[in-house]
């Protein structure tokens, strides 16, 4: 049960700090790009003046409207061409990586009349561009630019993503218990098993007979708690040595030949328990009557 909370709590911790880097992150990468796009708006409203043969005019503080909505204003009255318009904020709008989808609607500022609009698609067959050659007379506009929201993935996110060794080790410290345990039942009744006249203490790690304790280390007494789940058969070789020393990250062979020996030694008090070797696959805990 204990393990199992510690499971749950490593995974709300990981998620938790998971969720705390993409808010903050959104948070920073928010700011710079509204700065950003805020700067390619003026930009483009620059660029109409000088097309139309205005150099001296200003474009007025660009005002955020809206969430994802903008609006570029100037001091004096202009002329366009559609088509002009369109390649200018396309051409500028292309450096902004948040600006795939977006409406363009020109209005007139003086009764907010709808003189021309388009749609721009991140697939260009749902592109909307009408009237691209029809030249609108000089008047105060003003130009209302919405971009369609994005749907963000996390996997996308380059500081997430530079987050995740740090993931990977939390994820290594609370779920490494569970992991290296995993092919040992979890159901006992008891700390107390019987191997034949020996009684196996497995939370205090001795062995006892006839009023006699024998203490084993940790690791002969979880080597024996896995024959002990399964007498009568055979344990592979590998499967010891990985549930026993792979934690560690080291594996060596002779290792387990030198436990199995001074655990052979501990269990002589019973001559009917005793740990073979099978040929060419691995050991079992035979128990005889």
């Amino acid at each position: 049960m204990q393990k199992k909370y510690k499971y749950l709590f490593g995974v709300i911790a990981v998620v938790f700090i998971a969720v705390i880097c993409f808010a903050f992150n959104e948070t920073d990468n928010n700011s710079f790009d509204i700065a950003k796009r805020e700067i390619l708006l003026r930009s483009i409203g620059h660029e109409l003046l000088l097309q139309s043969g205005d150099s001296t005019s200003r474009v007025l503080p660009i005002k955020n409207i809206a969430k994802n909505e903008y609006e570029i204003q100037f001091e004096k009255s202009f002329t366009f061409q559609p088509d002009t318009l369109v390649n200018i904020i396309r051409r500028f709008l292309s450096q902004d990586p948040r600006a795939s989808d977006y409406v363009v609607t020109v209005l007139n500022s003086q009764n907010s009349s709808v003189i021309y609009g388009y749609t721009i698609a991140k697939n260009k067959k749902n592109d909307a561009v009408p009237c691209r050659k029809r030249i609108q007379p000089k008047a105060n506009y003003i130009i209302n630019i919405k971009f369609k929201p994005l749907q963000i993935s996390v996997f996308d996110n380059k500081y997430l993503l530079g987050s995740l060794p740090l993931f990977a080790v939390l994820a290594f410290i609370f779920f490494r218990p569970v992991q290296s345990q995993k092919h040992l039942p979890k159901n006992l009744e008891s700390d107390l098993l019987e191997l034949g006249r020996i009684k196996f203490d497995v939370k205090n790690r001795n062995l006892i007979i006839n009023d006699k304790t024998i203490e084993l280390t940790a690791t002969e007494s979880r080597l024996l708690h896995i024959f002990a789940l399964s007498p009568n058969n055979t344990i592979q070789r590998n499967r010891l040595q990985k549930e026993i020393w792979e934690d560690e990250g080291v594996i060596v062979g002779r290792s387990l030949d030198m436990f199995i020996s001074k655990l052979r030694k501990k269990l002589e008090v019973d001559p009917h328990v005793n740990i073979v070797v099978v040929r060419s696959k691995g050991y079992k805990l035979e128990i005889t009557t």
